[in-house]
């Protein structure tokens, strides 16, 4: 692994600082982020969008593997134990209600994207929208799939597929313009 492509090992304030530290703060830094990002609705067509998707993103890109699952995984822990981190509150209800898949698929998401930022695809703008298209790719298929089994699948694509569409192209464009700029600049 090399640790000079993922991002967050690029900036010069973690360095001297002890590893766990860092790593603590950065998991909590990661789920604050994720918890406004569900919180903020932005006006779009034809649903609104929150920037939830785009964090995952970021997270991915810049954590590293280990990091970003521990990040993910501490979010959704916070919302099982009843924190309000999620869109619309907090409880276990979340992690089996119909949002599930989708909170499911952003952990994986985030473990997918930071694999290949390991790799490398997080510094050309072509790669990185590779690797942002498989993990929007793995968030919608794991959330209409569970979506679909509580309320048929069908119904599953039309509600929780086909209105996030434009927003999630936004965000995927937003993504792939800023992470390897950052990148760029950092380095």
């Amino acid at each position: 692994m090399n640790n000079t492509r993922i991002l967050i090992n690029n900036l010069k304030i973690f360095q001297g600082i002890n590893q766990n530290v860092t790593n603590i703060s950065l998991i909590f830094f990661g789920t604050l982020l994720l918890t406004i990002s569900a919180k903020v609705q932005v006006p779009f067509w034809p649903v609104p969008m929150t920037m939830q998707t785009f964090m995952v993103f970021l997270i991915g890109a810049t954590y590293g593997v280990r990091l970003s699952f521990l990040t993910l995984a501490a979010y959704l822990f916070e919302g099982a134990i009843g924190l309000p981190v999620f869109a619309a509150g907090g409880g276990i209800v979340y992690l089996v209600g119909p949002t599930a898949g989708y909170l499911y698929g952003m952990t994986i998401a985030a473990v997918v994207i930071s694999y290949f930022a390991d790799k490398g695809f997080s510094v050309s703008y072509i790669k990185t929208l590779i690797s942002i298209i498989l993990g929007s790719i793995l968030i919608f298929a794991l959330g209409v799939l569970y979506l679909g089994s509580i309320i048929g699948y069908n119904k599953a694509i039309q509600a929780g597929l086909l209105p996030f569409i434009p927003s999630e192209l936004f965000k995927i464009a937003l993504a792939v313009i800023l992470i390897p700029t950052l990148n760029k600049i950092l380095k």
